[in-house]
């Protein structure tokens, strides 16, 4: 498909820079096509009641770490600025990155981020396009971890960094109240509008609750550059989903109730561990599951998510699963109705549409 036909203008004004306090305060719109009516306004507190007792819910515990470095490039006596986010951890030692501005970088240079406590380097291992990289740093393993935690930022999404600066209370924003394993470099941000009274709320509803990992990548946030879809070359995340959650969600599907995703990373992971015939297998692994209309959707029932940057490979996901016209109408109902976008915006409800073109 041509990616123009995922292009929508969208007000400056919307895009949220902090998030909704409480968090379940949150707007959410539901998308119900063919139904009698297409759109509902709402908010997330209305999820109990909008589910049924022995549908499940499915969560993302990735943890975000503070993936974004600030340093510097050596090179003999030469020094310049360099950004850098981390995206894949291939080994204990190693990760594939982004940087800026990664024209005059080399493989052998290496590279310094510090603080009054800590040095940490690496060296440019491999460069690939679109200014990635394979960084080896000077440690491996938990004190690796340790040493990104102390030098390292919280990778707010370009649209919320380009406006105002990381703080400390992203680290807590920017994060869900169940993240649990370490490894992302983005929030799954539908899971930010969850606390502890919806989660007890949604439990007393009789609506389970399972969890799975996806670390988010920041190739999340890269533009889709090319001019179809077919051209668009996603990267890969890790993820997970155990043979108890797997077990768990076929006796939901078995019975009759619904899986709902908390996400699209959620649902990524899910897709990626279904196999043809709709069973879940246990799974573990790097997916680069690129889902565009036309998709058979095997496993998910319902999608909770927020709203997406035009032309993104998430809007190309929801369009798949929801109808690309049903969310043509939805996102412009959502402009005109002020809802606030991107990852501390506020949330949609989806359901399928059985065609989803």
């Amino acid at each position: 498909m041509r990616v123009e036909q995922f292009d929508f203008d969208l007000p400056n004004e919307r895009i949220a820079l902090r998030p909704a306090r409480p968090r379940d305060a949150a707007r959410m719109l539901v998308v119900r096509p063919g139904s009698q009516e297409l759109l509902t306004d709402g908010g997330v507190r209305d999820l109990p009641a909008l589910l049924n007792p022995g549908d499940a819910l499915v969560f993302n515990d990735t943890r975000v770490i503070p993936a974004q470095l600030e340093g510097k490039r050596l090179r003999g006596e030469v020094v310049a600025g360099i950004s850098v986010t981390l995206h894949l951890r291939t080994d204990p030692g190693s990760w594939r990155a982004f940087v800026r501005p990664a024209k005059k970088l080399q493989t052998e240079d290496t590279l310094v981020f510090e603080n009054e406590d800590t040095v940490l380097t690496a060296r440019v291992a491999e460069k690939a396009d679109g200014g990635e990289v394979l960084l080896a740093f000077d440690r491996a393993g938990l004190e690796l971890d340790a040493a990104i935690a102390v030098v390292g930022h919280i990778p707010l999404p370009p649209y919320i960094a380009h406006k105002r600066a990381e703080d400390m209370q992203d680290r807590q924003d920017y994060q869900t109240i169940y993240a649990e394993k370490d490894g992302a470099v983005a929030a799954p941000t539908a899971g930010l509008h969850f606390t502890p009274q919806l989660l007890k709320a949604l439990e007393e509803r009789g609506i389970e609750q399972h969890r799975v990992t996806l670390h988010v990548g920041a190739g999340t946030f890269l533009p889709v550059k090319a001019d179809d879809t077919q051209d668009h070359k996603m990267h890969a995340e890790w993820g997970e989903v155990s043979e108890t959650t797997a077990l768990a969600l076929a006796a939901v599907k078995k019975r009759g109730n619904r899986v709902v995703s908390i996400g699209t990373t959620s649902l990524r992971i899910l897709e990626s561990a279904a196999q043809e015939t709709g069973s879940i297998a246990a799974f573990s692994g790097e997916t680069s599951i690129f889902i565009t209309p036309g998709y058979r959707f095997r496993v998910i029932d319902a999608l909770m998510t927020n709203f997406h940057l035009p032309r993104s490979t998430l809007f190309m996901l929801v369009s798949a699963f929801c109808g690309l016209e049903n969310m043509r109408a939805a996102y412009a109902h959502a402009i005109a109705e002020e809802y606030r976008f991107y990852s501390y915006g506020d949330a949609s409800l989806l359901f399928p549409h059985d065609s989803a073109l």
